[in-house]
Formats: C-alpha cells, structure tokens, sequence
C-alpha cells in the first residue's frame, strides 16, 4: 500500500468490483478527484476515501493533525498553514479535523490484535477539564485511564472519562481482554482500590487450577516498591503534550476523542526511544508490513480505516 493506491474499487450501488476509471471531477482546493463507472450498473461514484467532500486536500488535512500532536497549538497551525496554502483554514476548522479523524481511525485500530508481552501495566492521570470557554462555568476534574505493554511500549487501550471509578476502569479492562485475548498473565497496578475488583471481575477465575487467571501485582511507592516505569514514562508525554493546552474544554466527547488521537500518535506515529521504533512495528507485524513504504502514516491510516 502507499498513499495513493489502493487495493480494489467496489461499486457503491451494487458492490461489485468489476469498475474502471471514468474521468475527473475538478475541486477548487483539492485539486482533481479520480471518478468511477461500474461495468455491472452502469453507476458513477467518486471513491470515499476518509476526504469525502471535504474542501482541503487530505496531505494539508493530515498536516495539521501532525503538528497539532507534536505539541502545536491550533492556532499556530493556522499560521503555519497560512503560509504555505493560499487557501487557509480557520483553527476552529484544525479542532474539527483532529476530532473527526481520531475517531475514524481510533475505530479501525481499536479493532486491531496486539501482540505484547505477559504484563500490562494500568494507570490513570488526572485532568482539569474547563466545562466552557467561559471561565465562570467551572472546572471538572476527569481523568484519562491507560495502560502499556513495559516490553513493545504499545499503548494497549485508554479512555478519558469524568471518574475513576470501577466503570470506567472497567471499559479498559475488557479492552486490553479483547486486545490480547489470553496472553496477559499480570496485571500491574498501583494501590487504588477499584482495580482489585475489576481484574478480578474482567479476567475471571479458573475452577481447575483454583485461582484467578492474571495474578494482580499491586505496585506502591510508600512500600518502597518504586514505581511502573513504562507507564510513568508514558504519562509524562501524555503531560508534556497536554500542559500546552492549558486545559480541556467543553465537550468530554471531543476530549476523548483527542486523547484517542494521542493513542494512534503515540502507538503509529512517534518513534520510541526505548525501542527505537514505533511500539506497533512490535506489537503489531502485520501492520509494521502494511505500512512499510508510507511515509505519512496518518494518511495510510486513514485510507485502512475506509477499508482501501
């Protein structure tokens, strides 16, 4: 795969794939778009490539999405982008692209199997999220739940939600579960109380041997057993990422949904240097394969997730 072909066109109206070619539709700001004939229906479509009808062309689009998650704000984007397009994008129009396309690709990764190693460590990290733009509507404390394989350094599921509580641990259990499907042996936490229930509860008990099927390794540092490194690592450049943006605010939607974007860039995107590569080139060899020869990964990520 690279950025610009794909590996089969169905048709829309009767999803055969005996389609050709069949002209141009010119944009304005995207330049010119491929059209499709199907030989079956006779029916032309244009292909949705994860850019349908958008008015910016997909490498300004993933650009922008690059910067804002190496710690540029939306607003210098915009600058940015003003000096290199002469069709500008306002950094309202920035916010809605990182939103949009976290969640489309968050919903094709999410999906993916995870190689990783017997552990997995789980955290939390609190927020202060602004419930507006307006000052005098307040401040709510919410907090973004992660966890890590210490050996790939993948990210192996997250999620930011308004509490720590059982629920919301619980929704990343069941994903790292997912995930991995019976390769964690341990789970390793600090000492908050809702994590003894809920390791118990998602990975179950097993009658033959007499036992629970993770062992629970509860790490504290007032028992001077230190702390989980990888996770602690990690939340450093979840900090150093988000201290910028001096708060979240407004929906908790859209703040779940950029610290999605996080995941994919932490997980796709950024080079680890522990390991010295991205955590899925360990975690997730099939992918490594896949997106070998794609430079802009976001790109690449995007096409995958619309199934080209």
């Amino acid at each position: 795969m690279n950025n610009k072909v794909y590996n089969k066109i169905n048709c829309e109206n009767c999803k055969s794939d005996n389609t050709k070619k069949d002209g141009l539709r010119k944009t304005e700001n995207r330049g010119k778009i491929q059209r499709y004939a199907c030989k079956e229906c006779g029916y032309r479509f244009t292909l949705d490539d994860g850019f349908y009808r958008m008015r910016n062309n997909p490498i300004k689009i993933t650009q922008s999405i690059d910067l804002f998650y190496r710690g540029v704000s939306t607003r210098k984007v915009q600058e940015h982008l003003g000096v290199f397009y002469p069709h500008n994008a306002s950094n309202v129009s920035i916010y809605k692209w990182i939103v949009k396309y976290s969640q489309m690709i968050s919903k094709f990764t999410g999906k993916l199997k995870a190689n990783v190693c017997e552990e997995v460590q789980v955290d939390e990290v609190e927020f202060h999220r602004r419930k507006s733009h307006q000052a005098k509507r307040g401040v709510e404390k919410n907090f973004f739940v992660d966890s890590i394989c210490p050996e790939t350094r993948f990210l192996v599921a997250s999620a930011y939600g308004r509490t720590r509580s059982s629920k919301e641990i619980k929704s990343v259990m069941n994903n790292i579960k997912s995930k991995t499907d019976n390769q964690i042996k341990v789970v390793t936490t600090d000492g908050f109380f809702a994590y003894k229930k809920v390791v118990k509860s998602v990975f179950g008990y097993n009658n033959k041997l007499g036992r629970y099927n993770v062992l629970h390794n509860i790490v504290t540092a007032s028992n001077g057993e230190g702390f989980n490194h990888p996770i602690e690592r990690l939340h450093n450049n979840v900090r150093a990422r988000t201290k910028v943006m001096r708060g979240f605010h407004g929906s908790i939607h859209s703040a779940n949904a950029i610290m999605r974007g996080f995941e994919i860039y932490y997980n796709f995107i950024t080079k680890n240097q522990a390991i010295d590569c991205c955590p899925y080139e360990l975690a997730m060899p099939e992918m490594k394969e896949d997106l070998k020869d794609v430079k802009n990964k976001w790109l690449g990520l995007i096409y995958r997730s619309k199934g080209l």
